[in-house]
């Protein structure tokens, strides 16, 4: 009887031990910040609290619901990065590639084993502004309202969660389609919680420029509808000790004027209206900041390296057109961009030239033929993908730098005539079977455009390609981009060190048709489709680099897009009442997260 016993319990124990119950938890690996530490390393621990932080930003607002497809946001209202009105289940570390520990909850239960679901615990002193606890039932009203009434985004990011219901008197716990989604407990910890009692007498579709009730670090003091809001700082915050939030916001009032015009706002910036810029325009950067703040040093210009991945800058095809359907034509027109010589002429050489989806990071295809682990994924497709990408690795079209890229035209001229394209009377190019005309409009909400895409324009038309530049205000763009209703635009494709479920959103097919989803392009591949699962799937950090560089290379041979440009640093100019930690995230300068208002007391 007594072996017996002591059986089972040797049988028992390993089952017992699979059951993991933390305050952290990491995509790969173990979590940097041990569970009894004190504070992230990029922030000051020490930072005074009071004063005010000024922003800016360009267009309008009409929305105070980031989470639906309708309206324009106000800034800060974000879903994707910090949205200081609301907690999230828990909170990214910035100098990891992809760690989550507790804020409102205060532990992540997982098995190790069968990972077909994850429970968090709340947090018992979690709590709303208005005083009320924050319970399982606003996690579950919360997630379920985002995928029926919220954003596609949510769709494709939670898309593998089949239930969610309430354990015990504080626990959550979300159940999986299978087991194969590894990202999906980390993401889930990530989701922003609403309060439920707040929302049960409103319709969460329509926009508002109501304040919210939430349960973060601020909440919303004013709001002049379209042109300003302002923050006020929680003084009762429920977390504002946590390890998580120790040397985070710090200023009193955050404040977001808005203009209509760069310029304009360039101009306030030197009036002392707004505290600082992180500048993106690269000529403006050099010409445009001989004021006389600079000079004196009461404004602090500032170049920081990052580590951060840059994604795509890019001219984007939408392929839902006839016009770009032909991958040739594609390839065709990215010769007419002589990046070269724009970037001499109108950034000062500033700009490096992008050639991946994943710029910036160990994700971006390196080798001029895939080797290795690379080269075996790509082998599992080979019978379903084009020779080009096992044999070269796609580089963007480079010309001399002086203005006049004969020997790209001509390339471009001959992809052009042997995709079918002939040029008619007018010097407009016409396919000789379809009729189909080489004509399309580029689409942007930002003038400062202009004169990176005249030049490409200009060189359009010398190989019978008529094409023009469309500026829209914001909220039309808006709208546009969400119907898929462009040719051509100007956009940015971003992604983490981690990439993930949101591969979904980007390239999957279900996404194509979609309208609102970030498949902008029109992506519909199979073989994309089976790569962003096994991404999702990967078991670990070599696994996830060898698979995004091979999904790499496959989008780069398709000529989805005619890449841009990027930097690897931030170019941040301050007034010097702004004080800042003496070592920043690599991922983010965080100012309105870990900065502070020196008036308020001198520390480093």
């Amino acid at each position: 009887m007594k072996i017996f016993f002591i059986l089972l319990l040797f049988i028992a124990i390993p089952a017992q031990a699979k059951i993991i119950k933390s305050p952290s938890i990491a995509m790969h690996g173990a979590p940097k910040y041990a569970e009894n530490f004190t504070h992230f390393d990029y922030v000051n621990p020490d930072a005074p609290k009071g004063g005010e932080l000024r922003n800016s930003s360009i267009g309008t607002f009409d929305s105070l619901n980031p989470f639906i497809i309708k309206g324009t946001p106000a800034a800060d209202l974000t879903f994707l990065g910090q949205n200081v009105l609301y907690d999230a289940l828990m909170e990214q570390s910035y100098d990891e590639p992809f760690s989550m520990y507790g804020l409102l909850a205060e532990t992540i239960e997982y098995d190790t084993e069968d990972k077909s679901w994850v429970a968090f615990h709340l947090n018992p002193a979690a709590k709303w502004h208005d005083g009320k606890p924050v319970i399982p039932e606003d996690v579950i009203w919360s997630f379920n309202t985002f995928l029926e009434k919220g954003t596609p985004f949510f769709k494709a990011y939670y898309g593998d969660v089949t239930k969610v219901e309430k354990i015990g008197e504080r626990g959550i716990k979300f159940i999986f389609k299978d087991a194969s989604n590894a990202e999906l407990p980390l993401i889930l910890s990530q989701l922003t919680i609403l309060p439920k009692h707040f929302w049960a007498d409103k319709d969460f579709s329509k926009t508002s420029l109501d304040a919210p009730l939430g349960s973060g670090p601020y909440q919303i003091e004013k709001v002049d509808a379209g042109r300003a809001i302002t923050y006020k700082r929680v003084d009762t915050y429920w977390a504002k000790d946590l390890p998580v939030n120790k040397g985070r916001f710090n200023f009193d009032l955050v404040t977001y004027d808005y203009y209509k015009d760069s310029n304009v706002a360039l101009e306030a910036f030197f009036a002392g209206e707004y505290d600082y810029r992180i500048e993106n325009v690269a000529k403006l950067w050099e010409t445009g900041y001989n004021a006389q703040p600079v000079k004196k040093g009461d404004i602090v210009k500032e170049e920081i390296n990052h580590q951060r991945p840059q994604g795509m800058q890019a001219f984007l095809y939408n392929t839902r057109r006839t016009v770009f359907q032909d991958k040739n034509v594609r390839k065709a027109l990215g010769y007419a961009f002589d990046f070269e010589w724009s970037n001499k002429q109108f950034a000062y050489g500033g700009y490096k030239r992008t050639d991946s989806y994943f710029e910036n990071s160990e994700l971006a295809a390196l080798d001029d033929a895939p080797t290795g682990r690379v080269l075996e994924i790509l082998n599992g497709y080979k019978d379903k993908l084009p020779e080009s990408v096992f044999t070269t690795r796609y580089t963007p079209p480079k010309t001399d730098g002086r203005g006049n890229p004969r020997t790209n035209l001509r390339e471009a001229m001959k992809l052009l005539d042997d995709a079918g394209y002939k040029l008619a009377d007018d010097g407009i190019r016409v396919h000789e079977t379809t009729g189909q005309r080489l004509e399309f409009e580029i689409v942007d909400a930002n003038p400062l455009f202009e004169r990176w895409v005249l030049p490409f324009i200009a060189n359009l038309k010398k190989i019978g390609v008529q094409a023009n530049f469309r500026v829209l205000d914001p909220a039309q763009y808006q709208n546009r981009i969400n119907d898929f209703d462009f040719d051509m635009t100007i956009g940015s494709i971003g992604q983490s060190s981690s990439p993930g479920n949101e591969q979904r959103d980007f390239w999957a097919s279900s996404k194509a048709d979609l309208k609102g989803s970030r498949n902008y392009i029109g992506v519909k591949d199979p073989v994309v489709d089976d790569l962003i699962e096994k991404i999702i799937q990967a078991p670990n950090r070599a696994e996830l680099v060898a698979l995004t560089r091979a999904l790499d290379r496959i989008l780069l041979a398709e000529y989805y897009m005619i890449p841009q440009w990027h930097i690897d640093y931030w170019r941040i100019a301050y007034w010097t009442k702004l004080g800042r930690p003496s070592t920043l995230s690599g991922l983010t300068p965080a100012i309105s997260d870990t900065w502070w208002a020196k008036e308020t007391g001198e520390t480093e």
